[in-house]
């Protein structure tokens, strides 16, 4: 039922949106207690996020870690526990952060991702992940080579934008739900992306990420979700995503492999030596969601609700295996795995922040202004 205090004469589209954004504003989950600590202790925080991590007890010297970044109207502790990531950090000895949105930065705990104060590499929200990797890495002696990142929807989205910003920061990361960086600069281009009505190429998609460091590569392999039932983030936008990190990685042509896994369908790219740099998962009958497989015991796999999906197929666990770290089980035998990488460690980079920034006033809106601004904040796209 739409709602009557919308402001009269705004496209259907806008409109539509507007009307979700509202019933949006009506409530939402609340957080939870869960495994995750708090943290605050890192130096740069332009964006105003809050900050979680799982370390497991006895963590070996120089392990991985794994960057998650929940959906709109999630919260860190709810996420890990839908997800299934931080039993997986137990399981095979990595570190895991959770950086968690504000409602002061949006009403619906969206991440800014179409923002470009929020993406570009040392402002807002970025510079903010940013800083709680380089705090996370330092204080508990995690190899900066072996740092991964992942996300769903408008976290999705954000990942996108850390592996464009900071590529030099992570091995590899995992869009689910998500749009390409750079897709979107405002509010009708949100809308559009998300829509599946953007019509850029793979070069020009390529181009943004390229754009956003001064890094020439090697750059990070990526694997990307998406539901070909998705009516919030449309299934295109896999496509684009694939697409853009194709193009980054120099991949041209159909995929090297694909495979059927039950009614889904894996498409992988692959370099000259036959290393799988891009892979994209297409899930059947999939609406806006992590895809999971729950009930397998420990509740690695996760647990199903509001976003989380069971469907058979556990995204959290072929994730973790695409970043490496389910090769070596246990913190000890990850120990032996890590004096490999200590001569990387040597050369790899961690990014130096500028001093700490507050974050600036926005100007006050009133009236009709007002309402429509909160509204499209409520639903992540301000």
């Amino acid at each position: 039922m739409r709602d009557t205090n919308l402001p009269n004469g705004l496209p259907a589209g806008i409109s539509d949106a507007l009307t979700e954004a509202f019933a949006g504003l009506r409530g939402g989950p609340q957080p939870t207690a869960g495994r995750l600590e708090r943290f605050d202790d890192f130096a740069s925080n332009p964006g105003a996020l809050s900050a979680y991590r799982y370390i497991p007890a006895d963590l070996a010297p120089c392990a991985p870690l794994v960057v998650v970044l929940h959906g709109c109207t999630q919260h860190a502790q709810g996420f890990d526990r839908g997800s299934g990531w931080s039993h997986l950090a137990d399981r095979y000895g990595f570190a895991l952060l959770v950086p968690e949105q504000t409602r002061g930065n949006n009403p619906n705990l969206c991440f800014n991702w179409f923002q470009p104060k929020d993406t570009a590499r040392g402002e807002g929200e970025v510079a903010s992940i940013a800083s709680m990797i380089e705090a996370t890495v330092t204080r508990h002696g995690l190899d900066p080579a072996r740092v991964h990142i992942t996300g769903l929807s408008a976290g999705g989205a954000m990942t996108a934008s850390m592996l464009a910003a900071y590529p030099d920061l992570f091995a590899s990361g995992a869009i689910i739900a998500g749009l390409p960086h750079g897709i979107a600069r405002n509010v009708p281009q949100a809308l559009d992306a998300m829509a599946g009505r953007s019509t850029a190429d793979a070069g020009s998609l390529g181009d943004h990420v390229r754009a956003a460091s001064e890094h020439q590569g090697p750059w990070p392999r990526v694997s990307v979700w998406q539901g070909n039932a998705d009516h919030t983030v449309v299934a295109a936008n896999g496509d684009a995503v694939a697409a853009q990190w194709r193009s980054v990685h120099g991949l041209e042509g159909p995929p090297a492999l694909t495979e059927s896994i039950g009614p889904h369908r894996r498409s992988a790219w692959t370099d000259a030596e036959g290393r799988e740099l891009v892979e994209l998962y297409a899930i059947a009958g999939m609406g806006h969601g992590v895809p999971l497989r729950p009930g397998t015991g420990d509740g690695e796999a996760g647990t199903a609700g509001a976003h989380m999906l069971d469907v058979g197929l556990d995204s959290t666990g072929r994730i973790a295996a695409f970043f490496g770290l389910t090769e070596v089980k246990g913190a000890k035998a990850s120990a032996a795995k890590s004096k490999a990488s200590t001569s990387r460690k040597a050369t790899a980079k961690v990014v130096h922040l500028p001093p700490k920034a507050e974050p600036k006033p926005e100007p006050e809106t009133t009236g009709v202004q007002a309402v429509i601004e909160k509204a499209l904040r409520a639903a992540g796209l301000m």
